[in-house]
């Protein structure tokens, strides 16, 4: 059913199709650490192992216009995984198609094209009622224009040494405008 309060939604976000404006009924986990998701390779990363790390989490796509932040991205891997910090990269195919490929061809590109060493986890979807619990979580600590929605690939959020979502930044925000933030959290 249509009700008004999401007719404004479409309105105000008429360039994105309708499956993508539904609002989950299930309600987000409330804990970073107890979340879990798949890696690329199909084995389980329970996030209670990444107590005391800063995060940096991203929804990435090999064929989109942001595709160049990898090696943004790797260079902030490179320089602060030894004090601590870690990105987690999660392929998303709902802007666009621009992630159709397997694991498999999602890591060949990442690793041959941009030298990625930092995680990359399973396909995930980051909207919709079959959103990644991942992502339900980190919509609902952090909103945007008073909405929960991923607008596009490459969106970013930042997880503190204490599992809080301290940021979060556009497709827009390159990973050298946000290593400020990165560095006052190690």
């Amino acid at each position: 059913m249509v009700t008004p309060a999401l007719l404004k939604v479409q309105a105000f976000n008429s360039f994105r199709p309708f499956h993508l404006l539904r609002l989950s009924t299930m309600a987000a986990p409330t804990d970073f650490y107890s979340l879990n998701a798949l890696t690329n390779k199909g084995e389980t990363l329970d996030f209670s192992t990444l107590k005391g790390q800063v995060v940096l989490i991203v929804n990435v796509a090999s064929q989109c216009g942001f595709t160049g932040q990898y090696s943004g991205l790797q260079q902030l891997y490179d320089s602060y995984k030894d004090r601590g910090f870690t990105i987690l990269g999660f392929p998303c195919n709902q802007f666009g198609g621009q992630e159709p490929g397997s694991s498999e061809e999602i890591m060949t590109f990442c690793s041959r094209n941009y030298g990625v060493s930092f995680p990359i986890m399973a396909k995930v979807n980051v909207n919709g009622d079959d959103a990644s619990p991942v992502y339900k979580f980190l919509k609902s600590q952090k909103k945007q224009l008073m909405m929960e929605m991923i607008k596009w690939n490459f969106e970013k959020f930042l997880i503190n040494r204490q599992g809080e979502v301290v940021g979060r930044f556009s497709s827009m925000a390159t990973p050298a405008s946000i290593e400020s933030e990165i560095q006052k959290l190690l």
